[in-house]
């Protein structure tokens, strides 16, 4: 056995593991060496129809096969079927399936890659950069999304287009706003540059007088609480700090008023604030006291308001010492006058009706001589001739006088109409300043004997004890507020006949067909022969309406719960203004104007109509027959509206100080007397010896 072993060990030996690893490499070698070198026509073909791009499609699809399946992955992979894109022929697209989608994309992408590269070849170097990332980049989408991606940036481009237009147009609108604004802007004024400056701050400003009034009134609180908390330490160190501050504060409305002391003050009363507020705090009790407070303040507010309303009326009422001073003069003077030179030239105009008739009924020399002034200045073609002229009167030194000359002064004529006490007063007056060449004739309504008690309603009323009764009790009122609601009733205006009076012109001038009444509160400010054209389309009166939304109707005035009112008239029917009114006479007597007056008036004996006044039975009487005027002709509410727009004014040709605050009062509006003022002539001896103010 052993020697078998052995001879057969001797006989065969392996061979090295170098040699067998070198023909294991080898082989392969050898074999694909000779392939190479003799390859078959079917390896060529296979060879060729492989390209890098299917190599790249191959990486592609394997790592999108790997990524997690999502809802982005599914849509970005597999695209709606029921997506087009403009302009192409989608037929048929149901029948494709995802497998046939991605191999046709693929067909597409390599024929489109190797036209671009020969292309790109034929070109050379002319091909730029972005060409050949452009086209790598759609070498790896399909055609729709590529597609795709070409409309999106189509639409953004777009987009960005407009945005660029609209915000250019935005630009210019906002640049001409800015010029527009900058126009306003007075460029002229330098200086004060920056808001933080001390100069700028406002000099009205009231945080100091508020700051003050404010600690007084937690001190008054305090000091009450205090002294019901028996701290009477307190109490009157508040006492004492509150009066202080009373000193200091005195009539102060803005910081500017305020002594200099004030800060000091302010601080102190500060530290006892802080100090009681410390002891005596209590939420509840505090909050009591408030509203005690604020109760008794708004009584307080309540009764001012009131006495306001009483001194108001009271004023309104009353004639100044100024004009009371004239007007005694002028009588003086008027009775010292012979017969003969109290008459005025030119009483042959009166009659005539060709002429330009005005009817003034005024108890108010200056307001009455304002009318008239202002009138003459304004009318057509006027102008201003100075002359000197002698008086012959005993007790007047020479006067110079300002004549005024318009064309055909003579067609003017003034019929003023006023009461015995003034009579006199009225007619010296116009004797010293006849105007011009106009006519002018003053009458005294109680030389008007037709005009009594048994054919005119209200003066039969006016002297009944009931009409009395309502006037004058007015007649010991019980209380203060009793008193300032009934005084207003008991303006004269409302018991002068001179205010009805205007219901009679045909009776008063039977000669004339057409006339313009004035009240004696208004300043005329253009000619006004215009009026005597307008048509009235027969109508009697000729009026500018004042209704706006919700006020000056009919309902305002009249008493619309009586079924004589609610039957016969229309609640919101508009209402017009007195104070400049053309009235065509004939028109009057044909319609009875008068006597529907009457009839009304007769009604409302016990004031169950209206209250008082004249307008509300003028809107009775002339209800359907008043003819609507431009509102340029008559501008109202200078007497009671603080906020007309001044062009408004300049451009009307009557304005009217209709209301309390009457230009001849103290408490008339400033900003609205110069263009009663500039009529009044206050180089007249009269008006300066009775220092009639401007």
């Amino acid at each position: 056995m052993a020697s078998k072993r052995g001879s057969s060990t001797r006989g065969f030996r392996p061979p090295p593991i170098s040699v067998v690893l070198f023909l294991i490499v080898l082989g392969p070698l050898l074999f694909l060496a000779a392939r190479s070198r003799f390859p078959t026509p079917s390896s060529v073909a296979s060879d060729q129809n492989v390209s890098n791009k299917q190599v790249i499609d191959a990486f592609s699809i394997n790592k999108q096969e790997l990524e997690p399946w999502t809802l982005d992955n599914f849509r970005r992979n597999y695209v709606s079927y029921s997506w087009k894109v403009d302009g192409s022929d989608n037929s048929g697209e149901n029948n494709v399936t995802f497998p046939e989608v991605h191999q046709i994309g693929s067909n597409v992408e390599r024929e489109t890659y190797e036209d671009k590269m020969e292309g790109g070849s034929r070109k050379g170097d002319k091909g730029t950069k972005d060409d050949l990332l452009n086209g790598e980049e759609s070498q790896l989408l399909d055609p729709a999304k590529y597609t795709r991606r070409k409309l999106r940036e189509k639409r953004r481009e777009k987009r960005a287009a407009e945005l660029v237009q609209q915000d250019d147009e935005a630009r210019v609108k906002l640049e001409n706003a800015a010029i527009e604004r900058s126009k306003a802007v007075d460029s002229a004024i330098l200086g004060k540059y920056s808001i933080w400056r001390r100069e700028n701050e406002n000099e009205n400003s009231d945080s100091t007088v508020r700051l003050m009034r404010d600690q007084m009134i937690m001190a008054r609180v305090y000091s009450v609480i205090a002294k019901s908390s028996n701290k009477l330490k307190l109490h009157e160190e508040l006492s004492n700090r509150l009066k202080e501050s009373q000193r200091v504060l005195g009539e102060a409305i803005s910081d500017s008023d305020l002594p200099q002391s004030a800060p000091e003050k302010i601080k102190a009363m500060g530290q006892v604030l802080s100090k009681v507020r410390e002891e005596l705090y209590d939420c509840k009790v505090v909050t009591q006291k408030l509203r005690a407070m604020l109760q008794s303040a708004d009584e307080q507010v309540r009764s001012l308001k009131k006495q306001s309303s009483f001194l108001g009326q009271l004023a309104a009422k009353t004639i100044p010492i100024g004009i009371h001073c004239l007007s005694m003069r002028l009588t003086i003077g008027y009775h010292l006058l012979s017969p003969e030179k109290r008459k005025f030239p030119r009483s042959e105009n009166l009659e005539n009706p060709n002429l330009y008739h005005y009817a003034l009924f005024s108890d108010n020399v200056l307001a009455a001589s304002v009318v008239v002034n202002s009138t003459i200045i304004n009318a057509k073609n006027s102008c201003w001739s100075n002359v000197i002229i002698t008086s012959s009167l005993l007790f007047v030194p020479s006067l110079t006088k300002r004549i005024y000359e318009f064309q055909e002064p003579e067609k003017h004529v003034f019929h003023l109409v006023t009461d015995k006490l003034n009579f006199g007063a009225m007619n010296m007056w116009f004797l010293l300043n006849p105007p011009g060449k106009a006519t002018i004739h003053v009458e005294n309504v109680d030389d008007f004997k037709w005009l009594n008690s048994s054919y005119c309603p209200v003066l039969r009323q006016l002297e009944s004890a009931a009409m009395k009764e309502y006037y004058f009790k007015a007649d010991h009122p019980t209380t203060f507020a009793a008193g300032s609601s009934n005084l207003k009733y008991r303006n004269p205006k409302y018991l002068s006949m001179l205010n009805h009076l205007r219901f009679y012109l045909p009776q008063v001038y039977p000669k004339l067909d057409k006339i313009l009444f004035l009240d004696d509160d208004i300043v005329v400010q253009k000619d006004l022969t215009g009026l005597w054209s307008v048509d009235l389309h027969g109508k009697v009166n000729g009026a500018v309406e004042t209704c706006g939304e919700s006020f000056h109707r009919f309902d305002k005035y009249l008493n619309f719960s009586n079924p004589n009112i609610s039957r016969n008239f229309d609640p919101n029917a508009c209402g017009w203004a007195y104070g400049m009114n053309i009235f065509d006479l004939k028109e009057w007597r044909k319609k009875d104007i008068t006597g529907i007056y009457h009839k009304w008036q007769n009604m409302n004996e016990d004031r169950v109509l209206w209250k008082l006044g004249s307008l509300p039975p003028g809107l009775l009487t002339f209800y359907r027959l008043t003819h609507p005027l431009n509102k340029s002709w008559h501008v109202l509410g200078l007497g009671y509206n603080p906020s007309i727009d001044r062009s408004e004014i300049e451009n009307a040709a009557v304005v009217h100080y209709n209301g309390n605050m009457k230009p001849w009062l103290e408490i008339a509006m400033i900003k609205y007397r110069p263009y009663w003022t500039k009529y009044i002539k206050y180089d007249h001896p009269f008006v300066k010896n009775c220092k009639v103010s401007e």
